[in-house]
């Protein structure tokens, strides 16, 4: 006999490719697997707060491992415990409404919660277990790749080819106009996109917040390139990358109480900084919300598919406040407390920035 009778799972935080492939797969599970019920929470915990939830059926999920986004909607600004209310004037308060949630799981017996989303979904996910010892179990997900627990987050890997192509795309250009090309890419603190997509299209300079940078240095990459006959230079640069000694750009603030920057504008003031110091004619392009679109890419899907079978069968064996994570070619479970102590970056001193230094990527710092 299961131990569980009825799953619930909610999509929370920025949307990314592969969300679809996580609920097939949770819902075939609970559903073929144990003879469990499923139900779906809209729009991430705001769904969980407002008792906004649906059933899903086998018929409810087919046909829908291919397609971007969440059939359930999700939300980044929702935090239970932090939760904005509007009064009649416009007037935004938040509150602790934790209990709320819990108190909907409890009426609508739900004996697990699947929590998909990224560090801060499942910083509030951890709480639940340790506050209210909601039976939670954690999967991770962002484009940015940056939560511990797990070598890689479904969500990136389809990012990184969309950025890559893109890179690849402005590469002829900017060679047919002699123009040096800024590419943004999205990340957040954490340079993964910009690295590994810079690496894999060619990047002459690749600016990430792991290693603060200089203008000076990149200027100098970019004009040795000149002197040796190379009249173009791309430059991928990630939304969270930092100048040395000067703050990080935000493009704006918003009543988001998990983090209210918004990064964003970095390669417009690089951009301008470049074609003053050199003549050099500059471009940016920032990608933004492509990344977070469109159809994965089969490892995404095939990684989604791993996470919500083994999310279920976790809560099977009642492993709950725990996360499931790719660690080498398996499946494992870490603590969610553990998940979320440190957030995953780019080391420095790591293979892949060594790589990169060899073929000639300059780093904008003295390497």
């Amino acid at each position: 006999m299961s131990r569980i009778k009825k799953v619930a799972i909610l999509t929370n935080g920025g949307d990314c490719p592969g969300l679809n492939a996580v609920i097939r797969a949770v819902v075939h599970t609970a559903v073929s697997g144990l003879g469990a019920k499923v139900l779906g929470v809209l729009d991430g915990f705001s769904g969980l707060i407002e008792d906004r939830i649906r059933p899903l059926k086998l018929s409810g999920v087919s046909g829908i491992l291919p397609r971007g986004g969440t059939i359930l909607g999700t939300s980044n600004r929702d935090n239970p415990y932090r939760y904005p209310l509007r009064d009649s004037t416009g007037k935004t308060t938040f509150e602790d409404r934790s209990a709320t949630a819990v108190k909907t799981l409890r009426s609508r017996r739900v004996d697990a919660l699947i929590a998909v989303g990224g560090d801060g979904t499942q910083a509030i996910a951890s709480r639940l277990y340790t506050e209210h010892q909601v039976p939670v179990v954690g999967i991770p997900k962002t484009i940015d790749n940056d939560l511990d627990g797990t070598d890689i987050t479904f969500g990136f890997d389809t990012a990184l080819n969309i950025a890559t192509d893109a890179i690849d795309i402005l590469h002829s250009t900017a060679e047919s106009h002699h123009r040096t090309m800024i590419i943004e890419v999205m990340g957040r603190y954490a340079g993964w996109i910009a690295l590994e997509s810079g690496l894999a299209g060619g990047g002459d300079v690749i600016l990430i917040p792991e290693i603060p940078f200089t203008m000076e240095k990149v200027v100098e990459k970019i004009q040795r390139r000149q002197r040796q006959g190379k009249r173009f230079s791309l430059v991928v640069v990630a939304e969270g990358a930092r100048e040395k000694g000067r703050k990080l750009v935000v493009k704006r603030k918003v009543s988001d109480p998990n983090d209210p920057k918004r990064l964003g504008g970095i390669s417009r003031a690089i951009g301008a900084r470049i074609e003053e110091m050199t003549g050099i004619e500059t471009r940016y392009t920032i990608l933004g919300h492509l990344q977070r679109g469109g159809s994965p890419t089969p490892f995404d899907r095939i990684l989604a598919s791993r996470f919500g079978y083994h999310s279920v069968m976790a809560a099977e064996r009642g492993e709950f406040g725990h996360m499931v994570g790719l660690r080498g070619t398996e499946i494992r479970t870490t603590p969610l407390a553990e998940a979320i102590a440190s957030p995953r970056r780019v080391r420095p001193d790591s293979d892949l920035i060594r790589t990169a230094r060899a073929v000639g990527t300059s780093f904008g710092d003295p390497d």
